[in-house]
């Protein structure tokens, strides 16, 4: 009997089992080395100066929960959407001359849906900064 094509079912999987265990490893061999170095080392000193806030070498004053507009934060993640849409239009804009009609039309339906969500953000009053 030849060995070849004598493979069993279960074999492809011994494999998978073997890389499901070195990745399990791979993630907590080193967060175990972590905490015994921690434990050994750095054992927990709490008091009142460890637990004290402390921020940008300055001690804080006053309250930290001071009022903050979070449309800032909109304002910015409207950004990075059209920044990263944007930069899937160099590739069609340097190979724009040998594309087929297709790419030019996928393209072209890219551009009406950044431009719809452009429109619907400025409807929205995202756009406005104040």
């Amino acid at each position: 009997m030849n060995s070849i094509g004598t493979a069993q079912i279960g074999d492809g999987y011994v494999t998978l089992v073997v890389f499901l265990i070195a990745a399990l490893l791979f993630a907590l061999v080193p967060l175990g080395l972590a905490r015994l170095w921690a434990w050994r080392f750095a054992p927990p000193k709490p008091g009142p100066v460890k637990n004290g806030l402390y921020e940008c070498g300055l001690e804080s004053h006053g309250d930290a929960w001071r009022p903050f507009k979070s449309s800032y934060y909109l304002y910015a993640i409207v950004f990075l959407v059209f920044d990263v849409e944007i930069v899937f239009l160099l590739p069609f804009a340097v190979a724009f001359g040998g594309l087929p009609l297709g790419a030019v039309l996928a393209m072209m339906l890219f551009l009406l849906l950044v431009v719809e969500g452009l429109v619907w953000a400025w409807s929205k009053g995202v756009l406005r900064w104040a």
